[in-house]
């Protein structure tokens, strides 16, 4: 981060991302270009969606603020209800895995995620059995060896 950063999810442009059935708005808080310890971003979640795939990370670890709405929130152990205000953390590991959804039929989920930012990092995808290999020379999926 390089430079002192406020930011409001409500005025923030963001940027549509659909992938693996996830559909959801990234609205950076640090731009990935300043990012060298940790990321933060607004995620913004319509009824009947969900943010990113079922995942796990190697290294890095992360923690969701529900904002606003209702999440529900699939993990190895089952799946939790969180309320705005609420706050989860993911370590690394297997025991970290996670995918966030909006469970309300009616409102917008809308949280900050916020993690650390390893400069190499594998974040695996159980339920397709591929991983993502990010690296500061390299970026891609592979069929996941676990």
């Amino acid at each position: 981060m390089k430079n002192l950063t406020v930011k409001n999810y409500e005025k923030e442009q963001g940027q549509k991302i659909a992938a693996n059935g996830a559909e959801f708005i990234l609205k950076e808080i640090i731009p990935a270009s300043d990012v060298t310890k940790c990321h933060a971003n607004f995620v913004e979640v319509e009824p009947g969606h969900f943010a990113y795939s079922y995942h796990w990370h190697e290294v890095n670890e992360e923690v969701f603020y529900i904002i606003k709405g209702t999440a529900a929130v699939r993990t190895k152990d089952g799946e939790i209800t969180l309320h705005a205000g609420d706050a989860v953390t993911f370590p690394a590991g297997p025991e970290g895995a996670h995918v966030i959804r909006n469970a309300s039929e009616t409102e917008k989920l809308v949280y900050l995620d916020f993690g650390t930012e390893s400069p190499v990092e594998i974040a695996h995808m159980p339920d397709i059995k591929k991983m993502l290999v990010l690296a500061p020379h390299a970026k891609g999926m592979a069929d996941d060896v676990i």
